[in-house]
């Protein structure tokens, strides 16, 4: 033991001492030890002298949901990148044909707002889609390798730049990017930089600026008499429900949850109540406040009811709420954009403070879905 000295008695529960000059606390461990170790200044010098190292942006951690909970209550932080797709002569991004590409998960219900959007409109073949892996780690969305092996349905390699994670098509935007790494992203092939990472605006885009080269340009899910009601009831629930079921989740005291599944399950019930007299949310036809209502009613049964403790009823038990969504996941634009398997595994084995073992459950049923739902009549 050179260069240190060893006294008796030292032993402090299970915790050993490591102290250095006046006493001064250095390391602390959990082996039993029946002496402090007391290293001389000598040893002790190039330790207390050495510089902290320095980290840059991107080796930082993924900055995950638990990192946006204050005060016991998970509050959402805004996207970052909020540049606009428009035809006029002197925009920055336009409306060409192949010129973006939106990166999503098909476990994300923001991500799939896009996914549904893009699909009615039929603009597949002008904006292509790559879909990353289900499991976020502690460095965010990832996307499968080449020759990987059991790759989940509709992933692919990163096609653009060989990239192995979505963070790092954020540092390709901005190397001192310091937000979160989220999906979806709409990305700019011609400037090589992200346009707009917030999807309740990108599917206003997808909805209106690429009507030149859709399938389905006659498709309007945004039609201007309607929008201000439809923003409305879209904000109604935004954070209730949208957002709602992560506050759930993701609360950290009693209170909170308390707060958050009170509220939830009361707009549950005003939309129940609301869903009775109409087919859709607002008009007579499918908007963009249907698809945001969508995208989390789908995922409420099977993840949201078990994972995130909102159990006091499901949406099966709702009649109109269930059959608005089985209408609108009859739709095969929209069918083709759900995979259970992605929702469900990303959930259960992405959230080590929920659910730490990773274990996904074997149910429920979903096959319901395809089922009459009857709303032809309402």
């Amino acid at each position: 033991m050179k260069n240190f000295e060893c006294s008796p008695k030292a032993e402090l529960g299970h915790s050993t001492l490591i102290r250095g000059p006046r006493g001064t606390i250095l390391m602390t461990s959990f082996i039993t030890s029946p002496i402090l170790l007391r290293p001389s200044l000598s040893r002790l010098r190039p330790l207390l002298c050495r510089r902290p190292t320095m980290t840059s942006a991107q080796d930082k951690p993924h900055k995950a949901a638990m990192d946006d909970v204050v005060s016991g209550r998970f509050r959402r932080k805004p996207s970052v990148f909020r540049d606009w797709i428009s035809s006029a002569p002197d925009a920055k991004f336009t409306p060409d044909d192949n010129r973006y590409r939106l990166y999503v998960s098909l476990a994300c219900p923001w991500a799939c707002r896009c996914l549904i959007t893009r699909a009615l409109k039929g603009l597949q073949k002008t904006i292509p889609v790559t879909v990353v892996h289900h499991y976020m780690g502690p460095k965010g969305w990832r996307f499968v390798e080449e020759g990987e092996q059991n790759v989940p349905p509709m992933c692919e390699p990163e096609p653009l730049f060989g990239l192995k994670m979505i963070r790092d098509l954020y540092f390709k935007a901005d190397e001192q990017y310091g937000g979160r790494f989220t999906v979806p992203v709409l990305w700019d092939t011609k400037l090589g930089t992200i346009v707009n990472n917030e999807s309740s605006e990108i599917i206003v885009m997808l909805n209106e600026m690429f009507n030149e080269h859709a399938e389905r340009p006659e498709v309007d899910l945004y039609p201007k008499e309607l929008r201000t009601e439809i923003d409305d009831v879209a904000e109604s629930f935004y954070n209730s429900l949208n957002n709602g079921v992560y506050r759930c989740g993701f609360a950290q005291t009693q209170g909170a949850y308390d707060e958050a599944v009170g509220e939830l399950f009361d707009i549950l019930e005003h939309f129940e109540e609301r869903l009775g007299s109409r087919r859709y949310l607002v008009g007579d036809s499918l908007t963009l406040a249907d698809i945001r209502l969508f995208v989390t009613l789908i995922r409420f049964d099977p993840v949201y009811v078990s994972h995130f403790k909102t159990n006091k009823k499901r949406i099966f038990d709702y009649p109109n709420l269930s059959g608005f969504m089985k209408d609108l996941y009859q739709n095969p634009k929209i069918k083709e954009t759900v995979s259970f398997e992605h929702i469900k595994k990303h959930y259960f084995g992405s959230h080590p403070s929920i659910n730490p073992l990773g274990i996904v459950p074997a149910g429920p049923d979903m096959s319901y879905l395809d089922t009459p739902h009857g709303r032809e009549q309402v």
